[in-house]
Order: C-alpha cells, then structure tokens, then sequence
C-alpha cells in the first residue's frame, strides 16, 4: 500500500474544506481530487484577484466559498487549515462541533512521511539552518527532500520517499500549533517575540513552537540553543535525547580553541564558515547537531567554505560608487535586525519598516546607534523604529542621522544620495512586509531592482 492511499482513505467521497489557496494547498487540492473527494475552496480573496487560480481550480470542479466570511457556513467532513487562518476562528470551531475532522496539508505530510524528518523552527535563523541541514545531508550524499516554509510543498512527493532518505522541513509557528506529530530530530534556533499581531501572546507563541517537541519519544532528538533563555528552559520537557549548542559556553556543541566541536570533537575550524556573524555560526552549530549521526567534518567542511547564504538573507545586490548595497528583506522582526547590524564592522545606511506585528522595538536602539551612521525608516512601523532610536540613551543625532521616506523607492534614492564611497547600504526593516508587498520576497525583489536601476 502506497502512503497516500492513507490520504485516500480519509477523503474519498467527503466533504472537504480547503481553507485558504496557497502555494502548499494547489498541489494538495489536485490529489484530493484525484482521490474523488467533494471539494470546497474557502478563501479571503474575490474570484477576480484568484484569477487563473479560481479559472482552473473551477474547471475541475471545485467549488468555492470567497470574500469577507469565507469561513461562515463551513460545511465538511474534512478541513484542510491553511497556516494563517487561527484554529479558532468561529467558523471553524462551528464546523468541528458538528463533528468534521480538521488537519492542514503539513500534518498529513508528518502521518504519512516514511522518510527522517528533520524540522526546524524558531524566531530567527531557521530558513538559514534549514538550508544548511539539507546542504550537509546532501554532501555526505543523502537523497533529501526539502520543504515546508522553504522549498516546494513535500505531501505529493511522500510516495516516492523511503526509510533511507531524510524530509528537512522548515516550520513555522503557524503550521506547529495544531501539530499532533513531531520529528524524529526537531531543531529550535531560539525563541523571541514575534508574530504577536497574529498570536493572542507570547505563551501562545512559545507553546506553539514547543509543539514541534511534544509528540517526540524517547528515540527522538531535540536540539535547543542553550544561550537563548526560553528554548534552554524547554530541554527538561524533552521526551528523547537533547543536544544543546552554544556559542558563548560549554555545550554539546560549542566553541573550543577556534572550533566548533561536538562532544568535545573537532568539526571545522569557524573561520571556515564564509557567512558572517555569530548568528551563522550558532546556526551552524545547530544543523551539525542534528546531523553529526549522518555526515563527517569533511563534508561540514566544504559546506562551510563554499556556501554563501540565503537569498534575501544579508545578500550582497551591487557596488555603486564604491558603496555596496546589501539585501536583508528576511529580518521581519527588531532581533533579526539586531543581528544583521552585527554582521558588518562598519557603521551602514540602514532601511527598514513596515508591517507592524505589535513587537517592542526599544532593544533595536541600542543597535541602530552602534550599528548605523544613517537610519531610514518607512512604513507602519516607522514611528516605533524612530522612537526607538531617538530614546535611546546612546542617541548622538551626530553620529546617527534620521530620515523618513515615503515609500523603500524612495528610501533607496536617498540613500544613494546621501551614501559616500565605502558606505554599506543595508535593508533590514526589522518588520514583516503586509502594509505594502505580499512577502519579504515581493519586498527583497522590489529593493534589488531599485538598486540595480540606480
């Protein structure tokens, strides 16, 4: 029996609700049409923004449900979640009283997966790492499938998945709240408030990402960031074993001698690591803790010397004028900002805001004024970053100019007007993207081609 004969059984001849059409939901609706399931779209948009989507999904006979209360009158034996729809909007929770089963596409994947899963979450680092356990695995020459938040949505390729292989899945607060299974390894790069415009508080989000923990059993592996007060304290709760790294102190993982050493081995030297920051070296840490039973130092090794990042992660656009233009579109969130400023000795030109998701932005001031010879601020949140700023003890307006920009067009401009050679341009809007593009890619895209048309 294949494993998505598991799938079929749940959903052949049901009523299922697919809430919300996004990337990971179009290949899921295919095979629930395939298993001759009765289909019902829920989502926010109008058929005319769906477009194409709405065109085709409706010539093969499913049907929708769309606009402001797409949620009400669910009716349904199986509902698919999408991540960012809570699961206690009330339409929801009307339809699970009346007895329908409610999953998302990620948590089928989990129940029907034959392969090692390795999930990865946390507030800050976790694409990064995510990348970096699958490009380990892939060196030491394991067949990996990576998905999740990154990479392309994993259940329709479950099938063709063994035992030997490995499923590196990225996962996000959203996805882990409603999980009822756990990964053989789960890796938590640390924990920070974040999303709280979408969590009801910072409990709720910490319970969240310990979900990823909770289903674990005693073969299983947890790997916590020891320098991280909230995820050091989650290792008592770990049902399996724990590995906990450390870039400051002694740990399994840690820092001896200029090495990063488990259990007290040498791996690589750090310094052949070509990603800067310590942020990169703890996510380093982290993904050889999770993969050290499966690949040698040689293969850490080469994976070390020769990858040089995530795009939209600190990644280097073009030099103008001898000034260099960076793109960080990623950092969502005032500590992703932080550890960007990080990255570069120079004091840079720094762009950021945007979406506001009700975080505290008074611990980025201490950043901004070490870290930035200029501040641009932009978008919802650029009253916070400027409060941030000019209340900050540090504050000297001599050595860190303000500036407001209508728009990141308009915010490159003026950066390349006020910019000198050897200046670094940074964007790193220390907040998520929604008051004016539909992701940090959209965000990260726009500010490169307005770079590259200077």
């Amino acid at each position: 029996m294949v494993y998505s004969d598991k799938l079929k059984n749940m959903v052949c001849n049901k009523r299922v609700a697919v809430l919300g059409v996004g990337v990971s939901n179009r290949p899921l609706i295919d095979m629930l049409l395939k298993f001759n399931a009765d289909v019902v779209v829920h989502d926010m948009k109008s058929a005319e923004k769906l477009g194409k989507t709405y065109s085709e999904l409706t010539d093969k006979g499913v049907k929708f449900s769309l606009g402001p209360d797409y949620l009400e009158n669910i009716e349904a034996d199986v509902i698919f979640r999408s991540p960012g729809i809570r699961p206690d909007s009330a339409g929801i929770l009307r339809a699970v009283g009346k007895g329908a089963n409610i999953t998302s596409e990620m948590q089928v994947f989990f129940e029907l997966c034959p392969a090692t899963i390795i999930a990865i979450t946390g507030s800050d680092g976790k694409t990064t790492t995510t990348t970096l356990v699958s490009k380990l695995l892939e060196e030491a020459g394991k067949k990996v499938y990576l998905g999740g938040n990154i990479g392309r949505p994993l259940l329709p390729l479950a099938d063709e998945m063994t035992k030997d292989d490995f499923a590196v899945v990225e996962l996000s607060s959203f996805q882990l709240q409603t999980m009822t299974k756990s990964p053989h390894v789960a890796i938590i790069t640390n924990i920070s408030p974040n999303h709280l415009d979408w969590h009801i508080g910072m409990e709720e989000y910490i319970l969240a990402k310990k979900n990823i923990l909770r289903y674990q059993t005693k073969n299983d592996i947890a790997v916590l960031n020891a320098e991280n007060e909230i995820t050091s304290r989650l290792a008592k709760d770990a049902k399996g074993g724990v590995l906990l790294f450390s870039s400051k102190n002694e740990a399994n993982v840690c820092i001896k001698d200029g090495y990063i050493c488990f259990n007290d081995e040498r791996v690589i030297e750090v310094g052949d690591i070509i990603l800067p920051g310590r942020h990169n070296v703890e996510n380093y840490m982290a993904a050889i803790a999770a993969t050290r039973s499966y690949v040698n130092s040689d293969a850490v090794k080469k994976v070390a010397e020769s990858f040089k990042g995530v795009e939209h992660r600190c990644e280097f656009v073009r030099e103008l004028d001898m000034v260099k233009y960076y793109n960080s579109s990623i950092d969502s969130s005032p500590t992703r900002t932080m550890a960007a400023l990080g990255n570069f000795r120079e004091r840079v030109i720094l762009l950021c805001g945007g979406y506001d998701k009700h975080l505290d932005y008074t611990p980025l001031g201490p950043s901004m004024c070490r870290g930035a010879k200029a501040v641009i601020v932009t978008g919802a949140t650029k009253e916070k970053i400027k409060t941030a700023l000019l209340t900050c003890p540090e504050y000297d307006k001599n050595k860190t100019a303000l500036y407001e920009a209508a728009d990141y067009g308009e915010a490159v401009i003026l950066a390349h007007k006020i910019a000198k050679p050897g200046d670094i341009v940074l964007l790193s809007p220390a907040s998520a993207s929604f008051d004016c593009f539909e992701n940090f890619t959209e965000r990260g895209n726009f500010f490169k081609k307005k770079v590259n048309e200077l």
